[in-house]
């Protein structure tokens, strides 16, 4: 098949270029020339594991094309995807709607023949009502076919989520569009996918409460994880237990410092507007997205925890920026609502992260860049790890420890086994873990931060390690 597709970011890249793995023909549009002249060259503008390998592929048989011509990439396409962005409205919250509009009246001039317009950008419901409204009054109806495609990309494993998905949602309203995108979708139905075929509407509601509730699975387990903190277990054995009830599932269940990227934020804040729009209470996501902004600036009280109360002059090392690893996306990322507050407090901060410096050091302001870690940490006072990166995983806890003024780690993720950063000296304060005695303490104060008070601790056991068996019982 020919597909074009309108838009170039992290959506319209990966689609078009999975499609062109596929073996269709596929040409990608962007009004930005010059992101174009750089995707011709290979060179891409997002960072995403194994994405850069496939365009180069594709692009070097001709199954992909770049183009800043929408005429030239809807010239006897069967499939046009709509991709572009929908970012929430400033002091709004509902999705911006003006890139979708406006890429249907370019559709509507540069179709040469009966082509399916798909809406792939995340919408509200009732866009492609929308479109098909702004392309009849240009083309007679009957002409096109308007469907919703919602995507379920995971930044960090989004070429897996499209090649190997759990599902396909299609939207439809007539038989055209249902066997083109049969056709176009085969070789995930010849490998048994789930290919759910719904009315239009369903599709776009149904990526929206998906997010949404995703979002409230995270938000929940970090709650959770509070009270761990507060009755002394662990919110990494809670997880295991109730994760193993198929109902319930383990993914999404890994307590940190809050959701963010471009997703979750936006979604939940774009669903709760339609509802308010049909006059539907939506409090569970309500309260959802209220707790989990809440969260995300909580984290600093964590750290002035650790430390003993006051960040005024102390230098805080931060490894990790980007929301979640193998992304250069800053969108919404827990690390900068932690640092920002941490300033305010008077904190000096040093930053890591493997490859999302460059988009972070746009938005935040008097934060000193480390390409390397330890250097990174050196001198400072505290380190807080936000992103669980595997490069930051593996970081040797003893160098890291030889570097800083003082040993104290506040772990946002859990990503270093708490016995391990123990023993190499650190005192460590984690998500949804009891904090335990220091050895050989009485008092069960942590080496003082110089000029600051040293922090007291609460009276605890140290949790077991996670249990790697199940027990079953009858009765």
């Amino acid at each position: 098949m020919k597909i074009a597709v309108i838009g170039t970011g992290y959506v319209g890249l990966v689609s078009g270029t999975c499609f062109a793995e596929w073996g269709n023909t596929v040409v990608c549009v962007d009004k930005n020339a010059e992101k174009i002249a750089q995707l011709r060259q290979g060179k891409l503008p997002i960072y995403e594991p194994g994405l850069e390998k496939l365009v180069l592929r594709n692009h070097a048989t001709g199954r992909l094309v770049f183009t800043t011509s929408i005429t030239e990439a809807m010239a006897g396409a069967d499939v046009v995807f709509i991709a572009v962005g929908t970012p929430p409205r400033p002091g709004h919250g509902d999705a911006d709607l003006s890139f979708v509009y406006g890429a249907a009246k370019e559709i509507g001039h540069a179709l040469e023949s009966h082509a399916v317009v798909v809406v792939k950008s995340t919408v509200p419901v009732g866009t492609g009502d929308a479109v098909e409204k702004i392309i009849a009054t240009i083309r007679p109806k009957g002409s096109f076919s308007v469907a919703s495609n919602p995507e379920f990309l995971r930044e960090g494993s989004a070429i897996d989520d499209f090649l190997f998905p759990d599902r396909v949602v299609i939207g439809i309203e007539d038989d055209v569009a249902r066997e083109k995108m049969a056709v176009l979708y085969s070789p995930l139905a010849e490998a048994k996918t789930p290919i759910v075929i719904t009315q239009r509407r369903a599709a776009e509601l149904i990526k929206y409460a998906s997010n949404a509730f995703l979002a409230t699975k995270i938000t929940f387990i970090n709650e959770l994880a509070d009270l761990c903190e507060q009755v002394g277990t662990d919110v990494g054995e809670l997880a295991l237990g109730i994760g193993l009830d198929h109902r319930i599932g383990r993914a999404f269940l890994k307590a940190g410092p809050g959701y963010g990227g471009s997703c979750f934020p936006k979604d939940t804040l774009a669903l709760l507007r339609t509802a308010q729009d049909y006059g539907v209470a939506l409090r569970v996501v309500e309260e959802t997205v209220a707790a989990n902004e809440a969260r995300k600036r909580k984290m600093a009280l964590k750290v002035l925890d650790a430390v003993g109360g006051d960040v005024d002059g102390l230098t805080i090392a931060v490894l990790g920026l980007t929301f979640k690893p193998d992304t250069d996306d800053m969108r919404e990322a827990p690390s900068l609502a932690l640092i920002e507050t941490l300033q305010r407090f008077g904190a000096n901060i040093q930053a890591h992260d493997p490859v999302g410096m460059e988009n972070a050091a746009r938005i935040l302001e008097n934060v000193a860049m480390f390409d390397d870690p330890y250097e990174c940490v050196r001198d400072a006072d505290a380190v807080v790890v936000v992103t669980e990166w595997e490069s930051i995983r593996q970081l040797d806890l003893y160098r890291l420890k030889q570097a800083m003024r003082s040993a104290i780690m506040i772990d946002l993720r859990n990503a270093f086994g708490r016995g391990a950063a123990q023993a190499a000296g650190f005192h460590v304060s984690s998500i949804g873990q009891p904090v335990p005695q220091l050895s050989g303490s009485m008092s069960g104060e942590v080496p003082s931060v110089s000029g600051h008070r040293p922090v007291h601790q609460k009276s605890g056991s140290a949790p077991m390690s996670h249990a790697v068996f199940t027990e079953t019982r009858e009765g």
